[in-house]
């Protein structure tokens, strides 16, 4: 069938199958390769707007993606559902994944900082945890005293002072914002375990579990903000606690209902004044 040159073909999806022997499996993964290169390159073909070289340059942007530590399952490919690849230089890309490490390893503590602060609030050996400092975790910063944030805003200049001067190009004209060419995204030289892999293979999985608990960490710290925010008053675990055993009392009535039994009282959640 023939196409005007104004017209596109879009191959959207081709369903395969399951398979049911290793071989097979191989060939599916292939022809599924190949349908996607294929699909662009038709498009390339017929559509006068899309050249060989922007189509090269998407390809090299995904197969450098592929490259990178962080694609795992259930994402057997790239997630990349807005497409941002697409158009994005190779520097962009550098640039995302040092902001996605970054912010990955902030939300670890963060998310850890918030449990422990929570359940260690009266603890003496902490810092202005004295008692004084309580309630939700949400509110913790505005109750903390003078001496705590001059050294921590220190700490903190000091570390990105040294993060920029190790990975950051110097800004000079189109070159603003960008990494060094010779970075490695995330590797600060800090490993005071001497836990870094020289296997590459098994340094590539230890990045990726980094990653995976990075991405996890932000979504977890991003819930508790907001489930505080939700609950004015009531902290992570007590809401946690509060729901399992409202469940476990609602259950039991349903049995104390059809046994004729007296009802056991569901419990209510007090919010901290």
């Amino acid at each position: 069938q023939g196409f005007t040159s104004s017209e596109t073909l879009t191959v959207q999806s081709i369903t395969l199958l399951p398979l049911v022997d290793s071989s097979s499996s191989q060939i599916a993964k292939m022809l599924a390769k190949a349908s996607r290169a294929l699909s662009v390159r038709v498009r390339a073909t017929l559509d006068p707007g899309v050249s060989e070289a922007t189509v090269q340059r998407i390809q090299n942007r995904r197969e450098y993606l592929k490259s990178l530590p962080g694609v795992t399952a259930p994402f057997g490919d790239v997630f990349d559902p807005l497409n941002l690849a697409a158009t994005a230089p190779i520097s962009d890309i550098r640039r995302w994944r040092e902001s996605e490490i970054t912010h990955g390893r902030v939300s670890m503590l963060a998310a850890l900082g918030f449990i422990v602060g929570e359940q260690l609030e009266d603890f003496p050996l902490f810092f202005n945890f004295d008692g004084q400092i309580q309630g939700p975790a949400i509110t913790h910063f505005s109750q903390v005293q003078q001496g705590f944030w001059e050294p921590l805003l220190i700490a903190i200049g000091l570390a990105e002072s040294y993060r920029v001067s190790l990975g950051w190009a110097t800004p000079t004209g189109n070159g603003f914002n960008a990494l060094k060419d010779d970075y490695e995204m995330g590797n600060l030289g800090f490993d005071p375990l001497g836990l870094k892999p020289t296997d590459p293979k098994e340094l590539k999985e230890m990045q990726t579990k980094e990653l995976n608990n990075g991405r996890l960490a932000m979504i977890a710290i991003a819930g508790f903000v907001l489930q505080e925010v939700a609950e004015p008053g009531v902290e992570i675990f007590e809401h946690l606690a509060y729901n399992i055993e409202k469940e476990v009392v609602e259950e039991l009535d349903d049995i104390e209902r059809e046994l004729g039994l007296p009802l056991t009282p569901v419990p209510t959640l007090a919010p901290r004044s």
